[in-house]
């Protein structure tokens, strides 16, 4: 582990550089990087790194191979080329340390109404300590961190002693296929780091999940004879019932999972996104339900649908418009496996050091019932995958915010892993 004398030196650095971070945290907030619209703001990420002297790659999802990657996800709504990501790598001439990918996400989920906010979405306000905004705490807050980091060691006189690829994603709400992207590019290192927003506890496990839509058909009639047509969007909410159905079933057998035994209905089922209709006076001939669930680690994602499928047929026996007009099935994102870090890896142990040293206690660990990026690093491609990184709340809800105490913390406690993990020399 670092010692005091580094350690100080780390934490004069991020003290020093601490209100940058906040103006650098709170430019990333001010751009409305929600699916398709993230181009904006890694194009001007990739002139920050360019800026410090990294070796900057800005990349579409059209130019990598997704499609013979099994594990990609598909993308029904957004065009591969217009989603950029971007690796900026700073390689070591000689190495005598371990490599490390510090890799967050810069996507956003929609804001919602803005009148329900009590401050504007993108306005990155700071009030008592807290900054508000979309993507504050899910995960810009952690992209700061991971970037100031690094600006740390170099604001001491230091790099790292091993190559390193600060990379910021697209699609971690949606598919995943960004962080896949990176590695479809040929990135790779001996460790890889999320700071995805976890209150300073490393995330042990993640359930996997999947995006499907629903799509049932209706016939319209006035809905002064509704008793002879058939209404498009009661016969999807009878479908949505029996998906409540079967989470329940399957949330019953996650309590024999060794990870999500003591977890309370770990795998969640949501209705998100429902269209249905053209008129309010005649029953709707079509609806539609966007839909999101879960599943444990370990179990298949062929599997998952299979059962998700099986639970909308038989539903649709059920129902005598439906029995005739089957409803359809489609898969149009997430298609994400669960994964589990398993205890002991040196890079953990190297990360619990560097928080004990920076927080003065143990680095508690926490299960997830969310999906993060880890799953690519460490499930198909033998990189550990480390999720760890700073304090907020609102996720994907309204006032979203980080805590900025934490985060200068959690700033120190990444900077002085990354010392312990690759080493450090002399800045050139």
């Amino acid at each position: 582990m670092p010692d005091q004398a580094l350690l100080d030196r780390l934490r004069a650095a991020v003290t020093a550089n601490f209100a940058a971070e906040t103006g650098f945290l709170a430019e990333l907030v001010r751009f409305p990087s929600t699916r398709g619209n993230e181009a904006p703001l890694q194009d001007w990420l990739a002139r920050q790194f360019a800026a410090r002297g990294y070796e900057v790659d800005r990349f579409s999802l059209a130019d990598v191979p997704l499609a013979q990657h099994p594990k990609a996800s598909p993308m029904v709504e957004v065009d591969p080329a217009r989603s950029v990501q971007v690796v900026a790598t700073r390689r070591c001439p000689n190495p005598a340390g371990r490599s490390l990918i510090l890799q967050g996400h810069i996507d956003v989920v929609p804001e919602g109404p803005a009148e329900m906010w009590t401050h504007p979405p993108y306005a990155a306000v700071i009030r008592d300590g807290w900054m508000y905004g979309r993507g504050a705490h899910d995960m810009k807050s952690g992209v700061a961190a991971m970037v100031y980091a690094l600006d740390a060691l170099a604001s001491a006189g230091l790099a790292p002693a091993a190559d390193i690829h600060l990379q910021t994603v697209t699609e971690e709400e949606s598919t995943g296929n960004g962080a896949l992207a990176t590695l479809l590019r040929g990135y790779r290192a001996e460790a890889a780091l999320i700071p995805e927003p976890t209150g300073g506890t490393i995330t042990r496990a993640h359930t996997g999940t999947l995006w499907f839509r629903i799509r049932v058909a209706g016939v319209p009639v006035h809905v002064a004879v509704a008793q002879t047509g058939s209404n498009a969007i009661l016969s999807a909410f009878h479908l949505i019932q029996a998906l409540q159905d079967h989470t329940r079933q399957i949330n019953e057998a996650a309590r024999q999972d060794p990870w999500y035994k003591d977890i309370d209905s770990p795998l969640k089922f949501n209705p998100g996104i429902i269209r249905g209709g053209d008129w309010a006076s005649s029953t709707p001939a079509w609806c539609e339900v966007d839909c999101r669930i879960g599943l444990l680690p370990g179990t298949e994602v062929a599997d998952a649908q299979a059962a998700v499928e099986r639970a909308v047929a038989a539903a649709a026996r059920g129902n005598a418009f439906l029995a005739n007009n089957p409803p359809s099935v489609t898969w149009h994102g997430f298609l994400a496996d669960g994964y589990v870090l398993e205890p002991g890896s040196e890079a953990e142990a190297v990360l619990a050091r560097a928080h004990a040293q920076v927080f003065g206690a143990a680095m508690p660990a926490r299960i997830t019932t969310a999906v993060n990026d880890t799953r690519f690093y460490g499930r198909y491609f033998g990189i550990p995958g480390l999720c760890y990184g700073p304090r907020g709340e609102g996720a994907h809800a309204f006032d979203e915010r980080t805590e900025l105490a934490h985060l200068q913390q959690t700033t120190l406690a990444i900077a002085a892993f990354i010392a312990d993990w690759c080493g450090v020399r002399p800045l050139a």
